[in-house]
């Protein structure tokens, strides 16, 4: 039976209720948002400044409103407006927005997060200080509002530290400092740069060594452990992650453990959250930051893919108040591999990803760029251009079939004959 198409205009499926978004990721799970919200009979429909951020509305036909978006009394007015029978759910699956959806969901009466406990979230500083005197493994850290105090900061904790925005999200900002003169030059950057980084405080803290997982959180519960990879330093995009982690039983549950007392720690018992963790050589989980959203970098479609879980219907569930059927888990490993070009430069094609979708395994093999485009570094999430998720009965076997089909897309650039490897 196919799935119901999204809607064209907003005069069809009259009598629905609303599923209102508040803004979206550009890609990734704002569309499967969207998707969900029609599988449970629900209208979407986009609240934005800017539609045409989102390639994805044009695709599904979906639902706009234009509005400020940063304007609580629009937002909340533009949603009453809904009618009939209104909106049944607000939420967002973007960070910045997550707090005004909570707010104007509880204006409404309607299923919401807390938004206090979501503001201790976004702000990193305020976060670690709740995790801290909950007991809560976390860096030694020092918020600082001068370059001066960074390099101070870096000083006192010693070693390599990280230097990072008090708030934001996708590694944007976020630099491995060797030295406090590093440390002070990076926090003058983010501290100056209002247009890139529109922070008044910087977060310093002693750099924990060892791999890196995150942990999804629904509802105070832990829904799983993913592996996450990382690009080189000094910078930490995430070029790649692997669910279920391939971890012994035991640290998958220390890993639940310590990301279920830090989402309690700050508060944030109702809906989703991402937690951050790195093991260091002692191996005590180390909390590096919560989330207080579903994962970004498709996790929750590399989970649905590996598990049957489907975390973004779950979200929208109870967003809406509607109930989550049980299901058997589909007990497979997933692996998604992001395309990051290799250098900047003028796009003149992209070959390969026929032979990669082509690959027995391979669940999706996506890469936007067209000829013409122009690749620069903002080194965070943003400088990936594209994925590979694969699907396999092992986790060893799920990532190495996601590194051989990543291996198959090729960037070529106009200033060269030969394409050069995406990595």
């Amino acid at each position: 039976m196919s799935e119901p198409a999204i809607e064209t205009s907003t005069s069809d499926g009259a009598g629905r209720p609303w599923l209102v978004l508040v803004e979206s990721n550009t890609t990734g799970t704002g569309r499967d948002f969207a998707e969900a919200a029609v599988r449970r009979g629900l209208r979407p429909v986009l609240l934005t400044r800017d539609p045409h951020r989102y390639p994805y509305v044009g695709e599904l036909g979906l639902p706009v409103r234009v509005v400020d978006t940063g304007d609580l009394s629009e937002v909340e007015a533009v949603c009453r407006a809904l009618t009939p029978p209104g909106p049944a759910g607000i939420l967002s699956s973007s960070e910045f927005f997550v707090p005004a959806a909570a707010r104007v969901a509880a204006r409404l009466g309607l299923p919401a997060q807390d938004p206090a406990a979501i503001e201790r979230c976004r702000d990193k500083a305020a976060q670690r200080w709740c995790l801290r005197a909950a007991g809560v493994p976390v860096p030694d850290f020092v918020a600082c509002d001068t370059a001066s105090a960074a390099e101070r900061a870096a000083h006192r904790l010693g070693g390599p530290v990280v230097v990072k925005p008090v708030s934001g999200s996708g590694s944007a900002g976020v630099r491995r400092c060797a030295n406090p003169g590093a440390a002070r030059w990076w926090a003058d950057r983010l501290l100056t740069d209002g247009r890139r980084f529109p922070v008044a405080r910087v977060l310093v803290e002693r750099e924990v060594a060892g791999p890196e997982f995150s942990v999804e959180i629904l509802d105070g519960k832990p829904a799983g452990v993913t592996r996450k990879h990382v690009g080189q330093a000094p910078y930490f995009v995430e070029t790649g992650h692997d669910h279920p982690a391939p971890l012994p039983a035991g640290e998958t549950v220390a890993l639940h453990e310590v990301a279920a007392r830090a989402v309690q720690a700050v508060g944030h018992s109702v809906g989703p959250a991402h937690v951050e963790l790195r093991v260091p050589p002692n191996g005590e989980p180390t909390v590096i930051e919560i989330n207080p959203r579903l994962a970004g970098g498709l996790i929750p479609r590399l989970v649905r893919h590996a598990t049957g879980r489907d975390l973004v219907d779950e979200v929208v569930a109870g967003a809406t108040a509607q109930p989550v059927p049980g299901s058997p888990l589909a007990g497979r490993f997933a692996s998604i591999r992001f395309l990051v070009p290799a250098r900047p430069g003028l796009v003149a094609g992209v070959t390969g990803l026929a032979q990669a979708r082509a690959l027995p395994g391979i669940v999706e093999a996506h890469c936007p760029l067209r000829p013409g485009a122009v690749i620069g570094f903002e080194h965070s999430f943003a400088d990936r251009q594209g994925h590979v998720m694969a699907v396999a009965p092992g986790s060893e076997a799920a990532a190495a079939l996601a590194d051989r089909a990543l291996a198959e897309i090729r960037i070529g650039y106009a200033d060269e004959r030969v394409g050069v490897t995406a990595r």
